[in-house]
This record gives C-alpha cells, structure tokens and sequence, in this order.
C-alpha cells in the first residue's frame, strides 16, 4: 500500500494557518478522491478540505481545536494496492497481461470514464469557486484553461466541481470509440475483482478525536465564565492588532437621501417582479462608495511596511452578520463595473450565503476598501475599526425621518426629510484629513443627486 498525506490546501491569500473544527472521516474508513474528510475554519471563513485520492484513512496528525500552518500534513491516506500485492500468474486469465504498476490501472479507468457517453451540460460561472487539486491537476493536464473551468457544472457542496464533474466535462471535449469503452471496460472488471482479493485488512482504527469540551462555568457565587469563540478570538485579534497599527481618525457627515426612499418605494415591487431579488438599499449605497472611490483611488490603497500599494481593482467588502452573531467580510469584486442590478444580485447573494455559513475562502479575499451598515443595529453613527491592510472604512447610519431646512430658489422652509449619517474612519499615517473628507463628501453628493426618474 502507498501512503498519501493530506495537506492543508491555501485557502487564500494571507491565510497562513487554520483550526480544525472537526473531523468528517475516522481512521479505516475508507475516502473517494474529492470526498471531504474534515472541516477547518480560518479568521475568515470555514471550509472543508477534501481527499486528492481514493483510500484508506489511516492516521490523524491533528486533533480538534488544532491549529495547522499551511503545508503540513494533517492525515495519512492508503491508497491503491502495489506491484507487490497483485495476485500471481496462477489466479490470471489465459492471454491476459499481468497488471504490474498502479499507474496502468488508472490509466485504464481513465479511458473508461473518458469513453462514457452521458454528457454534463457547462454552465457559465459569475463568481469564484473553490478548486481541489485534484481537479486542478486533471483540468492542467488535459489543457483546459480557469475560464473553461470555471464553467463546469458543479455537483459538489456549494457547486463545487467534482472528479466526476471534470472528467464528465473532458468527454465532451475527446470521446473514445464504444468498442475501446468495451474492452477497457472488460480489463477494468478483471483487475478489479484480482484487486478485491488482494486488498490487505485495513489497519485497526482508533476513535476520531474527541469534539471541544462545554466552554461555559459557573462560580460558587452564580457568576458565570464563558469562554470565547473561536472566531470570537479572532476577531478580537484583529480588531486590536488593527487599533495598535493604524493611526484611526474620523470624519462624520449627514445626507439627504430622501430622492432615494421615494424612488426606491416606486421601483421596488417591479424590480422584484422582474429580476426575483429584493432591491435594498446597500446595492445603491454600494454604487455611490464604488464611484467615489474611483474619484479619490487614494482610498483605495493599502500600506505595506513604509510602501503604499494602490489597488488597481475597486473591491468591495460588506460587512455581513453570521448566525452565531459575530461579522464576516464577504467581497464585491470590481464593484464599478456593476451596474445596479449586478451590485444587487452580488449582494444579495453574498448576504444570503453569509448567513448560511456558505461562503468559501474566495468570496471574503482581495478586499481593498469596506463598508459596514450599523444603521442595522439601530444606531445613527459608528466608529468603526480599519479592517487591515485597508486604510478606510465607511459606517452606514440608519435612515430616519426627521425635520430639516429645505433650500430652494423660491426661499428655505422646514420640511420632513429621510436622513442619515456617514461615519468614515481612515489610517491618518497616509490618508490626511482633506483626503479623508473629501472621499466621503463625494459620497454625500452621490446620494443627494440621485435620479428620481433612474430606470433600471
């Protein structure tokens, strides 16, 4: 038997380690390629990390709770049986070959499945996807590029393109003769059932490591001591990590998105209609803080060491409650070049799978600057904290209806008016306070020019 380990996978860019939060598969069980084994949680997102080939489990490295660097090898996998254990010529077919290397035999499964004649149809892909090396490896060697890939049709959790998925896909590409299909079939059949009598006994399992103990106590005095979250540890990183390094400044500032309310109420219900999503307000706000941006792209920078990297791509993030109460940042990619209905589908859909615990590593990555809606919770303002390595962060007031000074040609008065607060927090070590200022003004102005008579 050959001995595979199992590694931690990249989950993204700077995404250096991740916990183990519990294991899918127990020593001897046995795993298909693709098949997920055990689920891990990064200070971004959780996910699964599944097998690159078929086997046997055989040990666990890491218990639950662990925290693994990426790169090290977290499990060990049995595969296929070697040249050692095929049976002997006596147990072999008249005219049939000996089978002597592993690599023949999965040659020849990979012309059966190559010569099958059901057919997936490929769907195109908008978002980012989560790729096994498994499937990457099979799409490099048959030459198939991220684009092509991208619109295979996923059976796996979350759309995930599976082996099947990918060699599904290739036949479409190449299809072997029905008569190549019959006789590989035939040799497959036979090497299988030499292959069944010569498996070894798996090696005795021992149990999964045991789940986390109650996190939870109470005192003598009825006080009672919770521990932290995993996730809740995290953040709480972060969050302080990013206080210690950037300079936190704030710039408040009101605006009058009264023309938005009242077209937004117009246009909502045949927008449902039309496209099957609900138009909220964050798409529209969204737009506003993408064009701005691209106004000021001195916002859209981040400070490595005494280096300033300007972003040539405006990528959102939006700050999404999760179940269990704690903020994710999922990430609108190239967020100007959405159009209203685009922005809105994206996050719609990221907010939807954010609180399903659906997100996969790509779609919390490459933020460049983040918004945050504390008008939510309720609250008329925030301070909220830079989320590193950005340098700014926009906090989204709720609206309220309230009296204000109404200017017009004709002469001021006192009218009803839907109103709310910006609140905007920027590293003051390379965002000054004119830059600061003026970046969320544009926003303000954005939000007072809407078009009553937009269509979409």
């Amino acid at each position: 038997m050959a001995k595979f380990e199992l590694k931690l996978p990249k989950m993204g860019e700077s995404v250096a380690e991740a916990t183990i939060t519990s294991w899918l598969k127990n020593v001897g069980d046995t795993i298909e390629a693709d098949e997920a084994v055990l689920e891990i949680a990064t200070d971004k997102v959780d996910s699964e990390v599944p097998s690159e080939v078929d086997g046997i489990l055989t040990e666990i490295l890491f218990n639950v709770d662990d925290v693994v660097k990426v790169g090290q090898t977290i499990a060990i996998i049995e595969t296929e049986v070697d040249a050692a254990t095929v049976p002997s010529s006596s147990q072999e077919t008249p005219g049939q070959a000996p089978v002597t290397e592993t690599a023949e035999v999965a040659q020849v499964i990979q012309t059966v499945e190559a010569a099958k004649t059901a057919v997936a149809a490929p769907v195109t892909s908008t978002e980012d996807r989560f790729y096994s090396p498994l499937v990457k490896n099979i799409a490099k060697q048959e030459g198939i590029s991220q684009s092509e890939l991208d619109k295979v049709s996923g059976t796996g959790k979350e759309g995930r393109v599976t082996k099947s998925d990918i060699l599904d896909y290739i036949e479409t590409r190449k299809s072997a003769p029905a008569a190549a299909s019959q006789v590989s079939t035939n040799v497959v059949n036979e090497i299988q059932q030499s292959t069944v009598q010569a498996e070894k006994q798996p090696a005795v399992a021992k149990p999964a490591p045991e789940k986390a103990k109650a996190a939870s106590e109470v005192l003598e005095n009825g006080d009672e001591i919770i521990e932290m979250s995993r996730m809740g540890k995290l953040i709480a990183h972060h969050m302080v990590e990013s206080v210690q390094k950037s300079a936190h400044v704030q710039s408040f500032i009101e605006a009058d998105v009264t023309n938005i309310w009242n077209w937004r109420n117009k246009v909502k219900n045949d927008f449902a209609k039309r496209e099957g999503e609900s138009l909220t307000f964050t798409p529209i706000f969204m737009e506003a803080i993408a064009k701005a941006l691209r106004e000021f792209p001195m916002m859209n920078i981040s400070l490595q060491d005494d280096k300033i990297i300007k972003k040539k791509h405006i990528n959102l993030g939006m700050a999404a409650a999760l179940p269990d109460g704690n903020l994710i940042v999922p990430v609108i990619k190239d967020a100007d070049q959405l159009n209203l209905i685009g922005m809105t589908k994206r996050v719609n859909d990221l907010a939807n799978r954010a609180r399903l615990n659906q997100l996969k590593p790509d779609d919390i990555q490459g933020g460049t600057y983040t918004v945050t809606n504390v008008g939510t919770f309720g609250s008329i303002m925030g301070t909220p904290i830079i989320n590193q390595p950005q340098v700014g962060i926009l906090a989204l007031g709720a609206i309220r209806k309230v009296p204000a000074v109404v200017e017009t040609p004709q002469g001021d008065f006192i009218g009803i008016r839907y109103r709310m607060f910006l609140s905007h927090s920027y590293d003051h070590r390379v965002v000054n306070g004119a830059l600061g200022g003026q970046f969320v003004k544009a926003v303000k102005d954005y939000l007072e020019a809407w078009d009553v008579n937009r269509e979409i």
